[in-house]
């Protein structure tokens, strides 16, 4: 594990499920080793989720391996296979088919176990991508929505919604999630995209810091290539690490109050918000520090993973 010159109190810990599409593009691998970096989280499990709408040139029905192939790369890279071997879960291979009905998941059944445990640690399941396996475990186990809280990046900018990636790719599961009982954190896009860095900035501090470091900046600069003849997205010199947002609320101060408690709404199919639905209130978050966010993760790849001052 990795060593500070400082330790957090065990009373202080989260345990942590980390759900990312982590193949779909490329800022997943940024958060997922930021957890993996962070002493404050327990990390209990990482799930691999399909992105089944946009299967790429993966193909429809294997997204999910993409994801979990994804994932254990970036362990290796980070010396972390032995560790987190038993600990890498596949979720379901596509959406939900309503609202009814769960999809079932080893990853969703790890979500059960480890709500249903006892600890005096708080479990927090944070979402990079689709929900359908927090929805397919709801289903199957409504017990856990008490048990835990879930964090989603997801969701159109409030109060009106509309086209969000990640909520397309499963409606019907958000609506089960925003419907339940759950205790649920949304950072949805405006609030997302506010981390917002430059690929000279991960050039300069993020490559040189190991074999990790090179690869989540070659990687995104191969996936910036990919998508050249697309005029709108990718931005050609920049990008949003909006899922470094599940690492920023679980470690900021909560005093700072940059959320707000609303009524859960529900999601139309054009991914419209619908209002008035007399859910119970979530929070929904419209700032994230992206300064505290970034100097965090800088500073821990830097200790972790020293640049190789000699060549």
């Amino acid at each position: 594990m990795f060593q500070y010159a400082f330790e957090v109190p065990e009373n202080k810990k989260y345990r942590v499920i980390i759900h990312t599409d982590c193949k779909n593009e490329a800022d997943d691998q940024f958060a997922l080793a930021h957890h993996l970096m962070t002493t404050k989280f327990n990390i209990r499990g990482i799930i691999a989720g399909h992105f089944e709408l946009n299967p790429q040139e993966y193909g429809k029905g294997n997204t999910v391996d993409a994801s979990y192939d994804e994932i254990s790369k970036v362990l290796g890279l980070m010396g972390l296979e032995s560790e987190y071997k038993l600990k890498v879960l596949r979720g379901s291979k596509g959406p939900i088919a309503d609202e009814d009905t769960q999809s079932p998941s080893e990853g969703a059944d790890f979500i059960i176990q480890e709500a249903m445990k006892e600890s005096e640690q708080p479990l927090f399941a944070v979402f990079q991508g689709c929900l359908t396996d927090l929805a397919s475990a709801i289903l199957k186990e409504p017990e856990i929505c008490s048990r835990m809280t879930a964090v989603w990046i997801g969701g159109g900018k409030w109060p009106v919604g509309g086209f969000e990636f990640n909520l397309m790719q499963d409606i019907n599961a958000a609506n089960v999630v925003f419907k339940s009982k759950m205790h649920l954190w949304q950072i949805p896009i405006n609030v997302y995209k506010q981390i917002a860095v430059s690929l000279a900035e991960l050039q300069y501090r993020v490559q040189p810091h190991g074999e990790i470091g090179n690869y989540l900046f070659t990687q995104m600069v191969e996936f910036n290539k990919k998508l050249a003849a697309y005029k709108n997205w990718p931005h050609g010199e920049s990008w949003g690490l909006g899922d470094q947002g599940t690492v920023t609320v679980l470690l900021e101060e909560l005093e700072r109050m940059n959320y707000d408690w609303k009524p859960a709404p529900v999601f139309a199919q054009d991914m419209h918000y619908l209002h008035e639905q007399n859910n119970r209130p979530i929070r929904v978050y419209h700032t994230l520090d992206s300064r505290f966010t970034m100097e965090d993760f800088y500073a821990k790849l830097a200790l972790n993973f020293p640049a190789d001052v000699s060549s």
